[in-house]
């Protein structure tokens, strides 16, 4: 009203996600494991953007670094019906302080497992 027409300049800057990371419309995110769990395989809950929870099955000799891919959990495509992928990556946790007990054991899983 009464001010000559002009351009308007917005700056939109957007916060990284504090578990996801996003690449187009598939979303990347990171979960760690213990040696155990990945030597015999295990089962974890796996939170999506929209807050659901899904049970991603992690097999037995599972490598630290894998990536597992949960199709169609990722950002809806923009102008079409679909959605992009997640993909979690596997970081097994290698424990930094051991009883004596839990380190004569893997001394003996040694013993018996060549690779």
């Amino acid at each position: 009203m009464g001010a000559p027409a002009g351009d308007l300049y917005v700056r939109i800057k957007i916060k990284p996600h504090p578990i996801f990371e996003r690449k187009g419309d598939d979303l990347f995110t990171t979960i760690n494991i213990s040696f155990t769990e990945a030597a015999l395989g295990t089962e974890k809950e796996i939170k999506t953007l929209d807050g659901k929870t899904l049970v991603l099955k992690i097999p037995s000799g599972t490598d630290s670094g894998e990536i597992f891919r949960l199709k169609g959990k990722g950002i809806k495509h923009f102008n079409s019906s679909g959605f992009g992928d997640l993909y979690v990556t596997i970081q097994v946790k290698t424990p930094k302080n051991l009883s004596k007990k839990a380190k004569e054991l893997l001394e003996e899983l040694q013993k018996e497992v060549k690779e």
